[in-house]
């Protein structure tokens, strides 16, 4: 594995939330990791731990064996693989690109195809597991696209997950991250009723939340955002903005698939509620706020 690391240089694009902890993951595991972001400053605590920077995409990919991406929204995944300054033109053959953006499906497979035409190898591997995930190494790792390729760069998925799962061909790494982000809608509800209720009647919330996430009611979401509701601290590990993003992905998904996603058509309008009236850079947990409102 020494060898391996030693062997490859890789490019991370997008150094926000979740991309930093990423990238410095892999920088203690002991890869050689080189930088692009549109904020130069995000990547100044990278930079001084060994990191190298570069002011484009395109240099970035020209000195790269592997490009990973970790951006905001599916425009911003094909300006970077599919513009005529973006990635894949620039990459020498037999490159990997590895997209971990919560991103299209669709989009996902246009990259892999268009990746093809230039022997670039191309994963799209999306996470779930939140800043907290991101900086304990700990991300679940969702991937699509050929299992040769996943075989081959599963040190790197390992240097910053714990949960690793292949899926299929192209896209199906983000089909899965869209199940993942249908369960958190409607259970980010459910944990914000309880909590809202909780008060009405009141209990002592935190009491509540120490015995229900023991029993069936438990999840990720109760034990690790409900608290940071009870303090009042709606700082993003996942923006709102971001979440709105996926919903509609997701919808637009199942719709493509004659399939009907009634509870995350509802999470999506109470988020898009909160957006309007100014929250959407706070993290998902802040949907307690319309129902502290009602």
């Amino acid at each position: 594995m020494v060898k391996y690391m030693q062997k490859l240089k890789i490019g991370f694009i997008g150094i926000g939330v979740m991309g930093k902890s990423m990238a410095d993951n892999l920088l203690k595991a002991g890869y050689e990791v080189m930088v692009y972001t549109r904020t130069k400053q995000k990547a100044e605590s990278l930079l001084a731990k060994g990191a190298k920077w570069f002011d484009s995409a395109k240099a970035l990919a020209q000195n790269v064996d592997v490009i990973i991406s970790m951006v905001g929204y599916p425009q911003d995944v094909a300006e970077i693989y599919l513009g005529e300054n973006g990635v894949i033109k620039n990459l020498k053959p037999q490159s990997i690109i590895i997209d971990m953006t919560t991103s299209s499906p669709r989009l996902a497979q246009e990259i892999y195809q268009e990746a093809q035409k230039y022997e670039i190898k191309s994963l799209d591997a999306p996470v779930s597991g939140g800043d907290v995930g991101a900086k304990n190494g700990t991300l679940a790792i969702m991937v699509g696209g050929d299992k040769e390729v996943y075989e081959e760069v599963l040190p790197i998925f390992e240097a910053m997950g714990k949960t690793i799962c292949y899926f299929g061909k192209a896209g199906s790494g983000q089909y899965a991250k869209m199940s993942n982000q249908i369960a958190i809608a409607s259970n980010m509800m459910g944990v914000c009723e309880a909590v809202a209720y909780a008060k009405k009647c009141g209990l002592n919330p935190q009491d509540l939340l120490d015995v229900i996430s023991t029993g069936a009611a438990g999840s990720w979401s109760l034990s690790n955002l409900a608290p940071r509701m009870l303090k009042g601290d709606f700082a993003p590990g996942f923006f709102i903005k971001h979440f709105i993003k996926d919903m509609k992905i997701a919808i637009e998904s199942a719709d493509e698939m004659n399939l009907d996603l009634p509870g995350l058509k509802l999470a999506k309008s109470l988020y898009e509620k909160l957006a309007k009236e100014g929250y959407e850079n706070n993290g998902t947990q802040a949907l307690l706020k319309y129902y502290d409102a009602e």
